[in-house]
């Protein structure tokens, strides 16, 4: 057996964040027919956000959240954690998509970032919710030079960011394959499943009415309503929010914009306080390296090291069955990336392997739209960075269904779509094609031909 097939052989099919948790539904079905104002289908963070602000907003409203498996079972209770304050994938490719429009994006970002701070401490819900922002790793040559025009693009736009020499790098997280790196001072780290079950409980206390293990199995109108069917029972609402995530849509023009892609994850054991000496890292910060396929990478609260990214698969025609989670070849490439970066950890087993489907669109950003006469609105595609994004999603989803003109619905990003993706077989070529030429731009440090092509189609791989 291999160090690597040794460091894997017992780690467990299931997120980190569901250790000694007991993770599952905790309301029934919904059987029979009944009438709501409002039905938002898909309980993670999307959607419990939304039914968290329809009721703030008007507290004798009925909410119903309809759930396909349970709270947290997709995106939401599998993530890294990663709270971001941009609105847009990242500064460089706000600063390339929405030049005249980023200085609202960014103030944006920031007081969604907030606002979530303010009611997680509110609402006393405990899930490690920390703004110590994260360090951008540069572990090839060309990519230094990267961080160095990033930070001069931060400088400019009033982001708060230091450069590290490779020697500062080493010394805050100790790594040889630091090159250079870029700390940041925004967002931060949260428990995901701690967050999403603590905004479940909120919804409920405010009046949301929640049904797990509730499939919607149609979307139709009905007169001056919306039938949403599940197997044993319907609801007729006024309005709809689709927050679906990555799932297969209820709505067949969502399909042409959103991918669904597989991310897969691991979990060490618990460090001990020797193997938390020999890596530094005391201030406890979210890592990433600077490449286009590039890992993400943070502490637990019981000093573990969450490892995630790199290989993301898409699978032919937008395949998201359960059993596509388990790629034995992604966790052995993750395992030996984990190893190398931090060879001083070398006795460290895995005990978690995991993966989940990230909602991306073509240009990296959330789609928002409506259907049905405006009775149905929708926000997906938040590629990654929904953990706090979701909350502006939602905001923009009740803002559309209320036919309301706020800055927000103003935003570029929301009145334009993204670049459809093309149809099968040409989606499964056109993914794999992107792939070959982005892992070719991270060895290389140059931009070919199809990814400028791209870019000037406002296709977003810029950050």
């Amino acid at each position: 057996m291999s160090h690597v097939e040794a460091g894997l052989a017992g780690a467990r099919p299931v997120p980190v964040w569901w250790e000694g948790h007991d993770v599952g539904a905790v309301t029934e079905p919904l059987t029979g027919d009944r009438t709501a104002d409002l039905v938002v289908v898909g309980a993670g963070l999307t959607g419990l956000w939304a039914a968290i602000t329809a009721l703030e907003s008007d507290p004798g409203r009925t909410v119903v959240l309809l759930e396909a498996a349970h709270v947290a079972s997709g995106a939401s209770g599998r993530n890294g954690g990663f709270v971001s304050e941009s609105l847009t994938h990242g500064l460089a490719h706000g600063h390339a998509m929405w030049p005249d429009e980023l200085a609202t994006l960014q103030r944006l970002g920031r007081e969604n970032v907030q606002e979530i701070d303010d009611f997680v401490a509110a609402e006393k819900i405990d899930a490690d919710l920390r703004l110590c922002g994260k360090t951008t790793m540069a572990t090839r040559g060309h990519e230094v030079e990267a961080l160095r025009s990033m930070h001069e693009l931060h400088q400019r736009h009033g982001e708060r960011s230091v450069l590290l020499s490779g020697e500062q790098a080493r010394a805050d997280v100790r790594s040889p394959t630091y090159l250079a790196g870029l700390r940041t001072h925004s967002g931060g780290l949260v428990d995901p499943l701690a967050l999403t079950t603590g905004l479940r409980d909120a919804a409920v206390r405010r009046g949301a009415v929640l049904h797990e293990e509730t499939p919607v199995v149609d979307l139709q109108r009905a007169g001056n309503r919306v039938l949403c069917r599940t197997p044993r029972g319907s609801v007729r609402a006024d309005q709809v929010v689709l927050a679906t995530n990555a799932f297969p849509p209820l709505l067949r023009r969502i399909r042409a914009f959103v991918l669904p892609v597989w991310d897969h994850v691991l979990a060490t054991e618990p460090l001990t306080s020797t193997q938390l000496e020999s890596i530094g890292w005391s201030d406890r910060q979210g890592l990433t390296d600077a490449g286009n396929q590039f890992h993400y990478y943070r502490r637990t609260a019981d000093d573990r090291i969450v490892w995630g990214g790199y290989d993301a698969i898409y699978y032919f025609g937008n395949d998201t069955s359960a059993g596509r989670g388990q790629r034995e070849a992604s966790y052995r490439l993750l395992a030996e990336q984990f190893y190398a970066t931090f060879p001083q950890l070398d006795e460290v087993s895995m005990t978690h392997r995991w993966a989940g489907v990230i909602d991306t669109t073509s240009r990296f950003t959330p789609v928002f739209g409506t259907a049905h006469g405006g009775r149905v609105a929708y926000a997906v595609g938040y590629t990654g960075l929904g953990v706090a994004s979701s909350r502006f999603g939602a905001r923009i989803a009740l803002d559309l269904l209320g036919g309301l003109d706020t800055e927000r619905t103003d935003l570029s990003m929301v009145r334009r779509r993204p670049v459809p993706f093309p149809p099968e077989p040409v989606r499964w070529a056109a993914v794999q094609t992107t792939r070959a030429a982005l892992a070719r731009q991270d060895i290389s440090g140059r931009r070919g031909g199809l990814l400028r092509t791209m870019d000037r189609f406002g296709v977003g791989f810029n950050s």
